[in-house]
Parts: structure tokens; C-alpha cells; sequence
């Protein structure tokens, strides 16, 4: 099968190749296919590795059914696990296995237990029967796709790398004359002898050991031969049903065009402060201590949108969208009802369960399935906790929010300060650099009360009031007062009158 045709034409003085990409073969993995950019070559042979638990079986078993599901003919040979025993996890997943030919091969139980037979060396005799065993099966069921898991148990027959790789060549040659796209698991803790240069594609599996929380899975293609994917590091979960991949989010592969506009928040004077208003498809941070108005206000806007139409999705890391709901109905914000018919989206997160590439799908799903146009992050702080490398924290909240920007989709970001109002105060990683607009809140302690104020740090795209202004909240909603002209030292945490000097 020539699934790689390269022809040249000649155009005048230029000569053009024009380069057929290979058919692929879906694993109906939703994130996987996205990653593969359509799936496994066909009719070649790619290895999957991991340690034990990394979900090699799991993957294999989705890609096995996605081929009967098709009509196809689908051979699962497992070396490490019986019959019964994969069923079971199929059971556990919910899946119908109707179509997919199982058959477990014992390595010890076939050589009749001459695994210490010294007349000829292992290699000779227990590999070449190993495989006779197996080619007898393939002969039988001739798949279009096949599944060896693992080839960890073929290496311990062996034990000698060359005749492994002699094997494993006659094996690959074999199974692309029949047109088999065949798919070889392996652990990660045994030497592979070469096979990995032999195939055609290999994908990584890694499960990594958190200090709290959730195991953090992730895969990467190494390579994949005569055709492209999208290369590094994708987050994964394994849930009932099967394999979930979260491709890594490319923001310059999604640039769409859209109508520069303001985005005002339905409180004329905090219009006024950030010049008219928020800009289309800039990401603006609400940075100031904790219970300063920060997710008051960013509720604000989430209103406002909700009025004019627009869809808006608020993703919590620190508190339940109850509370959420009971506090914004206090403030004379009514966010019931747009939350209830769909309008508003409130998703809580879990900063111990959650992997960054996962809420980058799901924020990018939220863009692209139900046209979100506005989103919050409440808080940042719940963010960091789930990615605590601050540079690649830094690296992915930069793309995440360059993608959003593209799309035209306005974005709240809130962050606290650590402190109380007078102290040293400071954040845990440095947002206003990529941040197109800054919110600064203040709390100042005047004639022995606590007080609010609001102010316009950075604007990016216009102009902003360069003025504080008081801010306070009620039943009525939010409201902010005229300039603090008479006020100095706001900024430190206590401030006075001029006149007092």
C-alpha cells in the first residue's frame, strides 16, 4: 500500500513537489486525534510506552474499538493480562468490546516452561517460537488493526538485543505487507533494544507524583514519520469512559477576526475611570487585598455582559457558586437568572484535581462550542497553586490569554495581594506585564475607619483617569465617588486630609 506518494511537475523554470500526506486511522480520542492531527498512519506500526498505570492499555483498548466500531477487523494479543481480566476493565469503563478479537498469550506457558533451557541460547529458540505463536494468530484473524501489548514480555524472552531486533524487523515488515496499523505498548522501565528507531511513530506516557493532589498525566509524541503533530508535553486523565488528551493550546493557530468595541460594565463612573470602558479582547487584572471589591467588581461585568446578550463563564477556585449566587444577590447584582437560562457559566474548580492543560481545554471548548465572550478567573491565586512552577505558570497563562485575545473574548483576572492595608504587601508572581489593563483596589484607614478606593493603573489601547476614586458596595450595587483629591498617603494604608498636613 503507497499511502506516501511524492510527485514533481514542471512549471516552467520552477519545479514543484507536491507531497500526498498519509491516510490515518482515527483513535477516536477526541484530544489524541487533535495531538496526531487525525490519527495513526496507516498501515504502519507505532509504539506506545509507560510505566505501569500510565494508561498504555487503556489507550490501546479505545484505539482497538474505534476500528470494530468501524467495521473493521481488530486483534488484541495481550501478553500481560488474560481475557477476563481485560473485559473486567472494559466492564469498568461502560465499553462494549463486540468486534475486537482478544487473545492472551502465555510466554511461559507456550514454551512449556524451557524458560532456563541451556542447549541453545534463549534467544535462538523461545523468541522465534514466541513470534511463530503470535504470526499463527495474526494469520487467522488478519487484522486491519493490531494491538501487542506488551513488548516488554517478548524482551524477556529475548535477552539478547540483537536477535530482539531482528525479530521485531521481521515483525514490523510482516505486518505493513498485510496493511496492519498495529499499535506495540511498552513499559518505560525496560530497554526497548532498538525498537524504537524500527517503528514508525512512538508516543510517551508519563504519570507524575504530585506533593498534593491528583497524579498529573501527560504525553508526548517523539515522533511520527512523514507526517506532523503537534509537538511537547499534553495533559491527560484517565475517567470512566476511557482516555481524555488536553492539547496543548497553540494561540497562533487560532487567530479569528473581530469588532473592536468597549466593554462597559453598567457603572457609569467606573466607565469613567477606565476611560469608557474596557477594551474587546484585553485581559485585564483586578489586583488588590482580599475583600477589597475584586470579585465584586468582576461580577459586575459578568452582569453587564449578561444584559447585552453575551455569553460569560466564571471559572472559582475559592469559593462554591452558591456562595457566589447569595453574595452577588446581597450586592444588587442579579446574576441568578442569567446563570439559570445559560447565559452565565459558573464553574468551580478544584485547584488539587485540576491540570493546566486541562482548564485550557476547557476554556477553549467554552470559546469555541458555546461562544463565551467574556471570562473570569477568580482567583489567580488558586491557578498558581495548580501549576506552582512560576515560569511555565507565567508561559501558559501568556498563551491562554494571547488565544482569548484573538477570539475577541474579554478577560477578568482577579489576584490578591498578600497583607493587611499599611503593610509590605506583594503578589506571588508578576501579572501586569502581560496583562492589557490593571484595576488597582485599596483599602486606607481614615479617622478610624476602614475605607475602599479604586483606581485606573494601566490601560493599553486609550486613555484612563489617573485619579482615585471611593468605591463602596450595598444593596443597590456598586457605586464610586468623585476624585479623593483631599486625601494624601491612600496608597500606603493610611491616609489624611491636605489640611492636616
Amino acid at each position: 500500500m503507497n499511502d506516501h506518494v511524492e510527485e514533481t511537475e514542471n512549471d516552467g523554470d520552477k519545479r514543484k513537489l507536491n507531497v500526498s500526506k498519509p491516510k490515518r486511522v482515527a483513535t477516536e480520542i477526541e484530544g489524541l486525534d487533535a495531538v496526531l492531527e487525525g490519527g495513526f498512519p496507516v498501515g504502519q506500526t507505532c509504539l506506545v510506552r509507560g510505566d505501569s498505570g500510565s494508561g498504555k492499555t487503556t489507550l490501546a483498548m479505545q484505539f482497538c474499538m474505534a476500528g470494530a466500531r468501524g467495521g473493521e477487523r481488530v486483534l488484541f494479543l495481550s501478553m500481560s493480562e488474560t481475557e477476563e481480566e481485560l473485559r473486567a476493565m472494559a466492564r469498568s469503563h461502560g465499553w462494549s468490546l463486540d468486534g475486537v478479537v482478544i487473545h492472551y498469550h502465555d510466554v511461559r506457558e507456550r514454551l512449556g516452561g524451557r524458560v532456563n533451557q541451556s542447549v541453545f541460547r534463549p534467544a535462538e529458540v523461545e523468541l522465534p517460537q514466541t513470534i511463530d505463536a503470535l504470526l499463527s494468530v495474526i494469520d487467522e484473524v488478519n487484522p486491519e488493526r493490531l494491538v501487542i501489548d506488551s513488548l516488554s514480555e517478548l524482551r524477556i524472552a529475548a535477552g539478547d538485543a540483537r536477535w530482539f531486533r531482528h525479530q521485531m524487523l521481521a515483525l514490523k515488515d510482516y505486518l505493513i505487507e498485510r496493511h496492519c496499523t498495529a499499535l506495540f505498548t511498552s513499559s518505560s522501565r525496560v530497554p526497548e533494544m532498538g525498537v524504537k528507531s524500527l517503528v514508525h511513530g512512538m508516543v510517551e506516557l508519563e504519570q507524575l507524583a504530585r506533593e498534593y493532589g491528583a497524579d498529573r498525566r501527560r504525553l508526548r509524541v517523539h515522533k511520527l514519520r512523514r507526517q506532523t503533530y503537534a509537538s511537547g508535553y499534553h495533559d491527560f486523565a484517565i475517567r470512566t469512559g476511557g482516555v481524555e488528551v488536553y492539547p496543548r493550546l497553540i494561540a497562533a493557530e487560532h487567530r479569528a477576526p473581530f469588532r473592536p468595541e468597549i466593554v462597559r460594565s453598567g457603572v457609569p463612573e467606573l466607565d469613567e475611570l477606565a476611560g469608557g470602558g474596557l477594551d474587546r479582547g484585553a485581559a485585564t487584572l483586578l489586583l488588590g487585598p482580599s475583600g477589597s471589591g475584586k470579585s465584586t467588581v468582576a461580577t459586575q461585568y459578568v452582569v453587564a455582559a449578561a444584559q447585552r446578550g453575551e455569553r460569560a463563564a466564571m471559572y472559582i477556585f475559592d469559593e462554591r457558586p452558591q456562595t457566589l449566587l447569595e453574595r452577588s444577590r446581597g450586592m444588587g447584582l442579579h446574576l441568578q437568572e442569567p446563570f439559570e437560562n445559560g447565559t452565565v457559566e459558573l464553574q468551580q474548580v478544584d485547584p488539587a484535581e485540576l491540570t493546566p492543560g486541562e482548564f485550557s481545554h476547557a476554556v477553549h471548548r467554552a470559546v469555541v462550542q458555546r461562544g463565551i465572550r467574556m471570562v473570569v478567573i477568580d482567583s489567580l491565586i488558586g491557578y498558581v497553586h495548580a501549576m506552582p512552577n512560576e515560569r511555565l505558570l507565567t508561559l501558559h497563562l501568556h498563551e491562554l490569554l494571547t488565544y482569548l485575545s484573538q477570539q475577541g473574548v474579554t478577560v477578568l483576572l482577579v489576584m490578591s495581594q498578600h497583607g493587611l492595608p499599611g503593610s509590605p504587601r506583594h503578589t506571588p508572581f508578576d501579572l501586569s506585564y502581560i496583562s492589557d489593563s490593571v484595576l488597582l483596589f485599596h483599602i486606607f484607614e481614615y479617622a478610624g475607619e476602614l475605607r475602599k478606593a479604586i483606581s485606573m493603573y494601566k490601560r493599553r489601547c486609550g486613555r484612563h483617569e489617573q485619579t482615585l476614586r471611593p468605591l463602596q458596595f450595598g444593596p443597590q450595587g456598586i457605586s464610586l465617588g468623585s476624585h479623593l483629591q483631599e486625601y494624601a498617603g491612600i496608597l500606603t494604608g493610611v491616609a489624611q486630609r491636605h489640611e492636616e498636613g
